[in-house]
């Protein structure tokens, strides 16, 4: 492995439950009843924001529908993610990013999340320290979201890499599934210690961790 590719919500940041939070809402203000967390697991995590708007309201949604709700949505995702007031990234992301640029290894993002809440988060979190902003893949309109591969493979592309030279760290099914059809080559799942046996039975999934400093030895030490 020579490369790493991280999902943000859920990875870098751990805010996955504001994002639950703000689509239930809508959800509820839009069909009557917010989502469940089964609709929640298999409709919203990883996927674009018009791909779950489509789900919510059962029938295709127009462009400017999509935007109109979905900056809805990502207003109210970001008033709930500033009065959290904690605005670190996730355990052991610091040390991983800095190892990653002191090892030179290239990286980048690949999110669901659309240009005006990746710019929120390149603020929020000097992203720009370790990353090449003009290399994160994010929800442009133009690529349709996980489990579609398309995401990973564009990644792999702004880094310079073949998918199989490429470490992944991903927090849901939907991304799991979108590395492992891109063929990446080391693809890791993240989550809480009570969830490591289901993490582990996701097909694809090569490791899983708690935190991301745990994958410092890969990086420190090489692999493959």
């Amino acid at each position: 492995m020579r490369g790493m590719i991280f999902d943000f919500n859920g990875v870098l940041s751990w805010d996955t439950d504001l994002h639950e939070q703000a689509w239930r809402q809508i959800s509820a203000e839009l069909r009557g009843e917010a989502m469940s967390d089964e609709e929640m697991k298999q409709y919203m995590h990883g996927r674009t924001n018009a791909e779950i708007l489509a789900y919510v309201l059962q029938r295709p949604v127009s462009a400017q529908e999509a935007a109109f709700h979905s900056e809805r949505k990502e207003v109210l995702y970001r008033q709930l993610f500033l009065a959290r007031g904690r605005h670190s990234l996730s355990p052991g992301a610091t040390l991983l990013l800095d190892a990653l640029v002191q090892a030179g290894w290239p990286h980048t993002i690949a999110s669901s999340s659309g240009w005006s809440n990746m710019a929120f988060f390149i603020e929020q979190f000097e992203l720009g320290r370790w990353f090449n902003i003009q290399k994160i893949v994010y929800d442009d309109g133009s690529l349709p979201g996980k489990p579609a591969p398309d995401m990973y493979l564009r990644a792999a592309e702004r880094i310079g890499l073949s998918p199989a030279d490429c470490v992944v760290v991903e927090d849901a099914p939907s991304g799991i599934e979108a590395a492992r059809r891109a063929g990446i080559g080391w693809i890791v799942a993240i989550g809480p210690k009570e969830r490591a046996v289901e993490l582990a039975s996701w097909p694809g999934v090569n490791q899983v961790i708690m935190q991301l400093d745990a994958l410092l030895p890969l990086v420190q030490g090489g692999m493959g």
